[in-house]
């Protein structure tokens, strides 16, 4: 490459950059202004699958592969027909939003795209160091460098570190067999052995649908074991034996309380990186949405983003004593979200989990959980946060 300055460079080519990048290009705000993405490899694979809940048509919404209205809830000894309201659960598969994005930024003469391998050091007075392939980019002091590139270099003390990690099938039968309006959302029904377990089932068609075995652990399995239960669930609880695997997915999320930062280095993080999973569901799409509708406006009115996470702190002090509750195996995590779905409205809870309710609400859905756990985390969770906002 030859130098060449930009005024905004991102790192890494997932939701996040290219969320903020397709709202920029839509704002007509920027095409004076030289914008370059780095990601390690193109995006023509259909490497991941988003589902979120949402009420309204979203930023995406021409690209929502399928939607349900109606959603079970399976503990295992019952199925409860969910009250979702005005929500409506949504897919999103990354070949079609990766199509969407580069077929819109490929054709702006102010972007550059470069593949290759990415490395980045901190210089002096927040000038940062960024090569593509051992080859050095020039950034500017003004250059606004936006990274969702995780870093997982150490752990910061005290806090909590779980994944949930998942593998799906997409399946096809010869007959009908599936139901494409009803959807589960949470199937507890299987082993809970590896810990917290469920399976969701994702009907595309009557002949098609996506089934995904999901874990909230501190390692992953085998490729094999989660192989074995895929299959077991499909034989045991679905009654299905003679079907096609026409797809497959694996993915790792983190779910940690971990302070991610906004700003550091001289760099904005986005995305997982910029701390925008839920911790305590590893529901990611619509948090990095709300994330680059900020940005993007922000960018338009003052010039640069926001130094300071927006997020009221009580629900980071939820997340934490979930967290707590299942890292420290006090709870299955079966019966915690069985209680929740079976004594709330689905609509409530999402918009509990989107963290958006207010704290008359929040009493509410959090009196249908087991007090005496929660209370006692819950107090661990507040003493540890007074403690270290003290010393700081």
């Amino acid at each position: 490459m030859k130098p060449k300055e930009y005024d905004y460079i991102f790192l890494g080519a997932g939701c996040a950059s290219l969320s903020i990048i397709m709202r920029m290009i839509y704002s007509n705000k920027f095409s004076q202004k030289k914008i370059l993405l780095l990601d390690k490899e193109l995006k023509i694979k259909n490497d991941r699958t988003w589902c979120f809940w949402e009420k309204e048509p979203g930023f995406f919404e021409d690209i929502v592969y399928k939607k349900w209205n109606n959603l079970s809830f399976k503990t295992g000894t019952e199925i409860i027909d969910l009250d979702m309201g005005d929500y409506e659960y949504k897919m999103i598969r990354g070949i079609d939003f990766y199509k969407k994005c580069f077929s819109l930024i490929n054709d702006q003469k102010n972007i550059d795209v470069v593949y290759g391998q990415i490395s980045f050091e901190k210089i002096k007075n927040n000038l940062i160091k960024i090569k593509i392939n051992n080859e050095e980019i020039f950034t500017a002091r003004n250059t606004i460098i936006f990274n969702s590139i995780i870093d997982q270099s150490e752990k910061q003390k005290g806090k909590f570190y779980l994944l949930q990690h998942f593998k799906g099938w997409i399946i096809e039968t010869e007959k009908d067999f599936f139901k494409p309006p009803n959807a589960t959302l949470m199937d507890f029904s299987v082993p809970q052995i590896h810990g917290t377990t469920f399976v969701y089932a994702l009907p595309l068609s009557y002949k098609k649908a996506l089934v995904e075995y999901t874990v909230f652990s501190k390692k992953v399995l085998t490729q094999s074991e989660y192989n074995k239960q895929l299959t077991s669930y499909l034989d045991k609880f679905s009654g299905l034996k003679n079907y096609k695997i026409t797809e497959e997915e694996f993915g790792i999320i983190p779910m940690s309380n971990e302070n991610y930062p906004i700003y550091k280095n001289g760099m904005y993080f986005i995305g997982t990186a910029g701390g925008q999973t839920k911790p305590s569901t590893g529901y990611t799409f619509r948090f990095i949405q709300k994330q680059s509708e900020i940005i993007v406006q922000k960018l338009i009115s003052k010039g640069i983003p926001s130094k300071q996470r927006k997020i009221q702190r009580r629900f980071l002090f939820y997340d934490s004593t979930l967290l707590h509750i299942l890292s420290k195996n006090l709870l299955p995590g079966k019966v915690i979200f069985s209680s929740l779905f079976k004594k709330n409205k689905a609509s409530k809870i999402f918009k509990f989990l989107d963290n958006e309710t207010s704290i008359t609400e929040e009493i509410r859905l959090l009196n249908s959980l087991p007090k005496k756990v929660f209370i006692k985390a819950g107090f661990t969770e507040f003493l540890k946060n007074f403690l270290r906002n003290k010393k700081a």
